[in-house]
């Protein structure tokens, strides 16, 4: 459904990356998808990411997660905020949250997080290096915002939170059910709960680090090479001097390293296995038992409607002749035929997929079951 008050080609070109944006009354009818107790339920959860920040007379306390119950019961006079990372892998009413933001690509989004704070309860002021929505789903949160910041901006002597040494804000709103603020990527800012029960959604986005790119792509070349190629001069000249490293040795060096890191299509298809690695790739949701491309047929033909898993992620790259998908870190090559359903599957959460597709689609959703990627709601 698309927001109120919003349009999506001013705000790439006047917001995104570049400064901070508040949509006011972005729903018709906001309602909050998830009530503060589910959220506390997940933090009880082995495999779910969470933590709560405290901010107390001697500084700021970081707790991590799993938590008992009983943690929830208390009464803590010092403010306090409950994050709970990955909700929409959990939660489809939360995993929709996300549908408004699909005009950016789906390997940019990461996941949404959902913050439960009391009356004063916050992070400390802070800068992220991901674009952000900020949605509030229940009661009020007062933003500011500040300066845009780097890896020389002071912080706080924290173990567990990366929290700026010092503030000043340039805007300030209060926020209201239903509202959004976007926030650009490090730009400095500080939410504070006014009230009790807030509920804060942020829809994160991911931007990979150059370093982190090119440790795993050289990481990927490496396992590939075989031990024997190495470096060979078999025309070598005589040298005046034998400490020189001469400009054609250079050369040859770095052609060495160059010839296969600038590799476009090696490039293309390792990055698109890397970026739709899970989240969490240690969780398990692989079916007990795998399914026969008969059963994928029959149920198609039922109308059984396939639906994706929100935890995993899915994109595809278009190539001579048909496309290459990837899904959880797995790349499948599809020709022409199967440009359509792949098209739709990295579009849509669920869908009733065309009887009529080809033997060769039918096999691949027959692996995206058997990993755990897709499956067939029977109940929808």
């Amino acid at each position: 459904m698309p927001l109120n008050n919003f349009d999506i080609d001013i705000f790439l070109r006047d917001y995104w990356q570049k400064k901070p944006l508040l949509i006011k009354a972005a729903w018709a009818a906001w309602t909050n998808p998830l009530e503060p107790d589910e959220l506390a339920g997940l933090a009880c959860e082995e495999g779910i990411e969470s933590r709560i920040i405290a901010r107390r007379s001697e500084g700021w306390a970081v707790d991590h997660g799993v938590f008992a119950e009983s943690r929830f019961a208390r009464d803590d006079p010092a403010p306090w905020t409950l994050l709970v990372q990955a909700v929409d892998h959990h939660v489809p009413d939360v995993a929709a949250l996300i549908e408004p933001f699909r005009f950016i690509p789906n390997w940019r989004i990461d996941d949404v997080m959902v913050s439960y704070a009391t009356d004063g309860g916050g992070v400390g002021p802070h800068f992220d290096q991901y674009d952000v929505f900020l949605i509030q789903g229940l009661g009020q949160r007062r933003w500011q915002v500040g300066g845009m910041c780097d890896a020389d901006t002071p912080l706080l002597p924290h173990e567990d939170a990366r929290l700026l040494a010092e503030f000043e804000a340039t805007d300030e709103w209060l926020l209201d059910p239903g509202d959004i603020l976007y926030v650009p990527p490090r730009m400095a800012h500080n939410g504070v709960a006014v009230g009790g029960d807030c509920m804060t959604y942020s829809v994160g986005f991911r931007a990979p680090a150059r370093s982190e790119l090119i440790t795993d792509w050289s990481d990927d070349i490496v396992d590939a090479l075989p031990d024997d190629d190495r470096y060979e001069d078999r025309n070598l000249d005589p040298i005046a001097h034998p400490g020189e490293i001469s400009p054609e040795a250079l050369a040859r060096l770095h052609a060495m390293i160059t010839d296969v890191m600038g590799d476009a299509d090696a490039f293309a298809r390792w990055f698109g296995a890397y970026n739709s690695r899970r989240k969490y790739p240690d969780t398990e949701w692989q079916p007990d038992e795998s399914v026969s491309v008969a059963e994928v047929e029959a149920l198609i033909g039922e109308g059984v409607p396939l639906s994706r898993n929100p935890a995993s992620r899915f994109s595809f790259i278009r190539r001579p002749g048909g496309v290459s998908l990837f899904v959880d870190g797995t790349g499948f090559d599809s020709g022409a035929d199967g440009v359509a359903f792949v098209e739709q599957l990295c579009a849509q959460d669920q869908f009733a997929v065309d009887p009529g597709v080809s033997q060769d689609i039918l096999a691949l959703i027959g692996k995206l079951v058997d990993q755990g990627s897709v499956a067939f709601d029977r109940e929808a």
